[in-house]
């Protein structure tokens, strides 16, 4: 049974960074598609990074520029470095993860559609 574990979220001021990071046990191949999405409260968990495990990566307008996403495909981790915080980002931000096999498209229906959730961590962004 595959399972996601999220690290790295807290309280930051604007301005400020963090280092989301996520890891992926129960494996037996590597995702071809992981991200991050995130949700306010109040609103809808919206995504906001997605990158295959060929390196294609993909934004959503709100992070692009100050947040990064990467990979270890080795440790079937993916992480978020998020810079430049400001109050708007606070959410809990969770990771997903394709369970299919192959190379199957990396996108955030995928994600909805097929994969699988870590539990989430929260981050603050208040001065």
């Amino acid at each position: 049974q595959v399972q996601l574990v999220e690290s790295g979220g807290g309280s930051v001021q604007p301005g400020g960074s963090l280092r989301l990071s996520c890891v992926a046990s129960g494996y037996t191949y590597t995702p071809y598609c992981m991200g991050w999405f995130r949700q306010a409260a109040g609103n809808q968990r919206d995504w906001i990074a997605l990158m295959s495990s060929r390196g294609g990566t993909v934004y959503a307008d709100s992070v692009k520029g100050r947040f990064a996403i990467s990979r270890d495909n080795a440790k079937n981790a993916v992480y978020l470095q998020m810079n430049s915080l400001q109050s708007e980002d606070t959410a809990i931000y969770y990771c997903a993860s394709d369970t299919r096999t192959g190379d199957t498209g990396c996108n955030s229906g995928i994600l909805r559609s097929y994969g699988v959730w870590g539990q989430g961590t929260q981050v603050t962004v208040s001065s």
